[in-house]
């Protein structure tokens, strides 16, 4: 059972000072992990963590994140990113709009989404994404498990549905 959530709780002085957000930037949703005091901060820009001491350890924009999942037994929050670097993992409080919140803005980010079929079981996704606090365009490949950037029909394929997402937003 979820328990209501508090929209009146206020972003820790520290944690705001933090972040260092630009212009325009606010606050969407926050939570604190338990164990480690990391606060994660969701703002209509990007994602960010800061430490129990007051340190940034995380800041990166929406387009940056390729997906967000929640798991509602163990309370906890994973987000991967386009770059393939290590997941974010926290254990969040059940009263969080967090996972909603990360959800939301990632798919905010994507203008335009196609599948490359690359044969059995591998795949890629060709991706234009806007960059929510520039409004810039950005293209991106997120390949599927086991497939390798290096692979010349990869890159082919790839490049092929680029040029036909950037046709279809005018870039």
């Amino acid at each position: 059972m979820r328990l209501p959530l508090r929209r009146s709780q206020r972003l820790p002085p520290a944690v705001r000072t933090a972040l260092g957000r630009g212009p325009g930037e606010r606050v969407l949703a926050w939570s604190r992990e338990g164990a480690s005091g990391t606060v994660v901060v969701a703002t209509n820009h990007r994602l960010y963590a800061v430490g129990a001491d007051g340190s940034r350890l995380l800041a990166r924009p929406w387009h940056e994140v390729d997906a967000g999942t929640w798991s509602s037994e163990l309370g906890q929050l994973t987000v991967t990113w386009v770059d393939g670097g290590r997941p974010g993992q926290w254990v969040l409080g059940p009263a969080s709009l967090l996972p909603e919140t990360v959800r939301e803005r990632v798919q905010a980010s994507v203008v335009l989404l196609q599948r490359v079929d690359l044969g059995p079981r591998r795949s890629a996704r060709a991706v234009i994404r806007q960059d929510l606090g520039t409004g810039e365009l950005v293209e991106q490949v997120v390949l599927g498990r086991g497939v390798r950037r290096d692979d010349p029909e990869v890159v082919m394929r790839s490049e092929e549905a680029l040029a036909y997402l950037r046709e279809q937003v005018g870039l």
